[in-house]
């Protein structure tokens, strides 16, 4: 059971990640300019996110979902202002001259961002609530088992970003510097539109 369980969250945690999103132009933007290890550790602090909501979604902590949903005008609206500041960073950045390195910028501060994105879309509990179901996973389930879920989800999750952050990264060795100023105003003018899109969903 916990064997079967653990997959099913693998699976989870794989349909969630992958569809395209404002995380996943973040972790191809971190990628091709800065390299793969920032585009891993933004992938992963979006997968500690989906694990934390899959820990609500297993568990049943009712409470938290609630109040996220309760409050999430102000959530949705703090995501799509930090959708917007990204955009706006990625279009007005500069790339390096081809005997210049990128700027060092701090992993952390990927990975923590990441999280933040993600976090502050509290329709993904019920996202889960919705997957676990599709795949046969009851709600009320033992402790051990929610642990399994759990711990499915981050590593179906992370597996998503591994595969992509690599991918990407074969692709960075072949992207000249002249091409690169088209990679922070695609990614910028994506955020800006995810961004947009977020805001105008509160007004409806």
């Amino acid at each position: 059971m916990f064997i079967e369980v653990f997959l099913k969250g693998i699976a989870a945690g794989l349909l969630i990640a992958a569809p395209v999103g404002p995380v996943g132009v973040l972790c191809v933007h971190r990628t091709l300019v800065w390299g793969r290890l920032h585009g891993l550790l933004s992938g992963f602090g979006a997968a500690v996110a989906d694990a934390l909501f899959a820990v609500v979604a297993a568990f049943g902590l009712s409470f938290i979902s609630d109040f996220m949903i309760e409050h999430q005008h102000w959530l949705r609206l703090s995501g799509g202002c930090l959708l917007l500041i990204l955009g706006i960073k990625n279009l007005i950045s500069k790339p390096a001259a081809p005997d210049e390195a990128e700027p060092r910028r701090s992993l952390i501060g990927d990975c923590a961002s990441a999280f933040a994105l993600t976090s502050t879309n509290p329709i993904t509990i019920i996202s889960f609530l919705g997957v676990f179901a599709a795949l046969g996973v009851a709600r009320h389930i033992g402790r051990l088992e929610a642990n399994a879920l759990v711990l499915g989800v981050f590593s179906g999750s992370a597996l998503w970003w591994i595969v992509l952050s690599s991918g990407v990264g074969f692709m960075r060795r072949t992207i000249e510097t002249l091409y690169m100023r088209w990679v922070h105003v695609i990614s910028g003018a994506l955020m800006l539109v995810f961004g947009t899109g977020a805001l105008a969903g509160l007004l409806w």
